[in-house]
């Protein structure tokens, strides 16, 4: 590679051996160097994410150089967030706004809503009422409304800067009419109402496990990570919560990380139901609200 780059192609080059050369973490945006590159990049010329191949062959200006200089610098030298850098964020193909005020939307509910959530519910009965606890940005309160369009959607959190964000992605998304944002504390302020499903990626993380984290997870909201001593102080209350917000054939689906066994061990009589994922972490689970109305937790 040149001592100078000046292509598009050349300054990808560079950016995916400074990911490497300053320990860049992955996994909020992408998965490897090169796609979360090519993304901030792309970005920081104004060009489509779409765009095809021989625009790596594009020479650049001085005023080109300079932004992506910038935006690498604030990457890969500062760690900070490509999202935080782009200001946005995609579950599928939905775009999300986001900021240093929510955690960054990654999650594997768009790759379970579409098909395995729905045959968790009984078949040829709509679902006209779902909530998203501990909804962040709001992101997954929406896809639920995309995916349900018959549905009354509610959105429970905590932080009041989350909440600020997530009004701007019910806006955006035109679904004000339908997605109801409530700040709560899981349930707490939540208007009493029986759900057909209650969907939550919450706070999760370990406190011990918070300060090991790489530093590009450091710059996201610790409420949105942190969930006590064991993980499960979140989810602990939401599922006792859960027990008078149910209907009788609902679910209750939680996204938790690499908690499984300790979620096997805390609930064990709630006899939860492991939904497989394409890279294999199976680490979404369904509880049927006929276990949680017998669990006295």
């Amino acid at each position: 590679m040149p001592a100078k780059p000046r292509t598009l192609g050349e300054w990808l080059q560079r950016a995916e051996k400074g990911y490497a050369r300053h320990q860049a973490a992955l996994g909020q945006v992408a998965t490897n160097a090169h796609d979360e590159a090519l993304y901030l990049l792309l970005h920081a010329l104004r060009l489509p994410l779409d765009s095809k191949a021989a625009v790596l062959r594009r020479k650049l200006t001085a005023d080109e150089q300079g932004r992506i200089k910038g935006i690498l610098h604030r990457r890969l030298e500062e760690h900070v967030p490509a999202a935080y850098l782009t200001c946005e964020a995609f579950l599928g193909e939905h775009r999300f706004y986001v900021d240093e005020r929510v955690i960054i939307p990654r999650s594997y509910f768009v790759e379970l809503l579409p098909e395995q959530i729905p045959s968790w519910l009984p078949a040829g009965r709509p679902v006209k009422r779902a909530v998203d606890v501990c909804t962040g940005s709001g992101c997954l309160a929406i896809l639920l409304a995309h995916q349900f369009p018959g549905a009354r959607v509610d959105a429970s959190e905590l932080s009041p800067d989350a909440l600020a964000v997530a009004r701007i992605n019910v806006a955006v998304h035109d679904l004000g009419r339908r997605v109801k944002l409530f700040h709560s504390d899981v349930f707490d302020a939540v208007p009493r109402a029986r759900y057909d499903l209650i969907l939550s990626n919450p706070p999760y993380v370990p406190t011990r496990a918070l300060r090991g984290l790489p530093a590009e997870f450091k710059k996201e909201p610790p409420l949105a990570l942190d969930g006590g001593r064991d993980g499960l102080d979140v989810i602990r209350k939401l599922l006792r919560q859960a027990r008078d917000r149910l209907q009788r054939h609902g679910i209750v689906v939680l996204e938790v990380g690499s908690l499984r066994p300790a979620m096997d061990r805390a609930f064990p009589k709630l006899e939860l139901h492991w939904l497989q994922t394409e890279d294999g972490e199976d680490c979404v689970c369904v509880v049927q609200a006929v276990r949680l109305m017998k669990w006295r937790g």
